[in-house]
Parts: C-alpha cells; structure tokens; sequence
C-alpha cells in the first residue's frame, strides 16, 4: 500500500485508468475507418472546419513555412491526418478531429470506453472523500468528457472536476503543469499526478507535484532507474487529505 497525503488527483488515461490497446487497437482504428465518409458528410460543418483549419497550421508549425503550408482540400486534408496518425502524433487539431469522429462512436454506442476494473471504484471512493479529480491527457477536452460519459462502468463525469489537454502544453514539459497548478489554485505539493510516461511525471513533478508511475498490463516496459512510485492499481493507493 502506498500512503499519500493529496487534495487533487490528475490522471493520465492511455496506460493508467484505460488500456493502451483499446486506445491503439478499438478507437484509432475507429477514426481510421470511418475519416473519409466523416470528412464527406460533415465537411461544411463548423467544428469540423475548425478543426481542419487547426489542423493546417500545426502542419506549418511542425514543418515550416516552406514545407508546411498545405490546401484546405478534403484529399489533403485526409493525407495530412493519415501521415498524423501513422506518426502517433498528439497534435492540436488532429485530436480535435478525432474527437468529433469519436463522439459519433460514443452516442450512436458502437464504442464504450474500456476501464481498469479498479477506476470506477477507486473515482468514486475518491470523490467521496472530497479529493479533487481532474484528467490531463493529449486527447482533446471534447473526447475525454466522451470518453468518461461512456465507459464500461457508466458515466463517470460526476467524479471528474476538471479536464486538460494539448492546449494548456505539452504533457513532457514542466511549463504545462505549472499552468495546471495555477488553474487548479492548489498547492503544486497538493497534487498527485499518474501515468505510464516517465517523462511526464518527470515534468510534474520539476513542477512541484507528487507523481506515481503506472504499471498496467500492456504498458511499456519501462527502465528500472524511473525515480517514480511505481502503482499496479489504484486500490494500492491509501489517499488522505492533508491536515488544515
């Protein structure tokens, strides 16, 4: 058992509270599957334009000017988050696209978002306790409310109080969590940030925080110097709210 004193819980999802294949293996695929009939149907829609005009400026911000700039054509547009996706890239507009193609997934119930089965229990626990639970991940705000609304176990949003993503930084530079500390007006100290990335919680926690390393079946295999806790299940965790 692992003994914390923490007023605020930010959880990764990929690796921590859901399994890295169902991202890679059910919703990827999903996206990959139905993106040039979403693209057709939806293209005159106004998130969905957004979300392809973002798209084009992450291009130019990644490659420059002279490679970068590219047409607002629905073929390009498909090529471009193809090479994304094939690149496992966690840029802004491609996860705003993603989760507006997995929203339909979510609502029409050809996806249920799979869970650890120690999440469910451990949210609800928490939430009782009065800790503070917020999830920060590269997927878009928009998915991630999808994501926690349609889970295995039901929705699960009444136990979350906050949601980040790729627009508060980058989830591998201390800068990020800073920003989340100062949004969250809790002390750096008070927070207790996991995931399966040691590069995160190394950032976290030049950031101030408590961090704990996920270690759940499927994950990476990660070296055995990671100066992190190491957390096989949320039931291992006895939280407690600092005195005052």
């Amino acid at each position: 058992m692992t003994h914390i004193k923490a007023r605020g819980l930010l959880l990764d999802i990929e690796g921590t509270t859901s399994s890295i294949d169902f991202i890679y293996g059910k919703m990827f695929p999903f996206v990959r599957e139905g993106l040039e009939t979403f693209l057709a149907t939806n293209w005159d829609v106004t998130e969905v334009r957004e979300a392809c005009d973002q798209i084009r400026r992450d291009r130019v911000a990644d490659l420059g000017e002279a490679a970068g700039v590219m047409s607002d054509r629905l073929d390009d547009i498909f090529a471009e988050v193809t090479r994304l996706m094939d690149g496992d890239a966690k840029t802004t507009g491609l996860k705003q696209l993603q989760g507006l193609i997995w929203r339909r997934g979510f609502e029409s119930g050809e996806l249920k978002a799979h869970l650890f089965d120690d999440v469910s229990p451990a949210l609800r626990q928490w939430h009782e306790q009065g800790l503070r639970i917020r999830i920060y991940s590269s997927g878009s705000v928009g998915a991630q409310k999808l994501f926690f609304g349609h889970t295995v176990s039901g929705n699960l949003l009444p136990f979350l109080e906050g949601h980040y993503d790729t627009k508060t930084g980058p989830k591998r530079e201390a800068g990020s969590y800073a920003a989340i500390v100062k949004d969250w007006g809790l002390g750096a100290e008070e927070i207790l940030f996991l995931s399966d990335i040691p590069a995160e919680l190394d950032a976290a926690r030049e950031a101030g925080m408590q961090t704990g390393l996920s270690m759940r079946p499927g994950n990476a295999e990660i070296d055995v110097a990671a100066e992190h806790p190491r957390i096989t299940t949320f039931s291992e965790l006895s939280i407690a709210l600092p005195a005052g």
